[in-house]
């Protein structure tokens, strides 16, 4: 019987958990994020955070700025955030337009306040096997949901579709520091079915709606859907649910996943970057 492992209670414990521990505090953590433009799906990630960050006591701004700002606008804006105080996390919601280096802006954040977890500093001391700052939230999230189902990850074979340096890459460098053995794919990989057939955990982030069938996993594989797509209205993610669901071990489902994890692992970066500014 394929168990379900259910991201929205598995958040909602860690949520109400943070909440608890943010009572605590003589002073509410705070999240500053910046928004470029207008983007749809941008918007409603946003949205959503503010909800989530709200629902436990934390402070969050949000800043959104013209689709046309200049770099330097978005530049200037973080070092002020840099610079106060008041502001233990600081993140800029990606995609940005494309006249903006991605890199240039996210290398601003200073390390101590990038509680996404993509500043160099951070994915360099993960790649060393050293405690960074902060770890990008979905591949924490996807992390402790893999946990529950494989508390003994050493010698796993892992597949991961998707090299992303948000989910891909991260997950991989995770998973090797917990000595499992893994691969990822990408557009340009031959004969992937090959590959995820022999996968213990098979990780699907690469944005392809119902893309992973029965005859690409293995009996009893436990599979992590980051997929999030539209198909025929609806959201599905990159894993055939209703195909693959009796062969699994454990599924993920989209919704109710790995997406609430991610709010959540965001949340908890941000009370971990209060904790770390203000040890005396």
């Amino acid at each position: 019987m394929t168990q379900i492992i259910d991201g929205k209670s598995a958040a909602q414990q860690i949520r109400l958990e943070l909440k608890q521990q943010i009572a605590t505090l003589p002073k509410m953590p705070q999240l500053d994020i910046v928004l470029v433009g207008h983007d749809d799906a941008s918007e409603i990630y946003v949205r959503n955070k503010l909800k989530a960050a709200a629902e436990i006591g934390l402070k969050a701004n949000l800043h959104q700025l013209d689709e046309h700002s200049s770099e330097n606008d978005i530049l200037a804006l973080i070092e002020r955030l840099n610079n106060d105080s008041a502001v233990n996390g600081i993140i800029v919601q990606l995609p940005l337009p494309a006249h903006i280096n991605t890199h240039k802006i996210i290398n601003q954040i200073a390390p101590q306040k990038d509680v996404d977890g993509f500043h160099p500093y951070n994915t360099g001391m993960l790649q060393n096997n050293e405690i960074p700052y902060f770890i990008a939230a979905t591949p924490l999230g996807i992390m402790k949901l893999v946990q529950r189902f494989c508390p003994h990850l050493s010698g796993k074979n892992v597949v991961i579709i998707g090299a992303s340096l948000i989910v891909g890459r991260p997950l991989a460098t995770l998973l090797l520091n917990q000595e499992c053995t893994v691969t990822i794919t990408h557009i340009h990989t031959q004969n992937i079915k090959e590959l995820t057939q022999k996968a213990d955990i098979l990780v699907a982030a690469c944005g392809v709606a119902n893309l992973v069938k029965r005859d690409w996993i293995k009996n009893g594989a436990v599979l992590i859907d980051v997929g999030i797509n539209r198909c025929d209205g609806k959201i599905c993610g990159d894993i055939d649910f209703a195909d693959v669901q009796d062969k699994a071990g454990a599924i993920t489902p989209v919704p109710g996943g790995v997406g609430p994890m991610t709010i959540a692992m965001l949340l908890e970066n941000t009370v971990h970057a209060y904790l770390l500014q203000h040890q005396s």
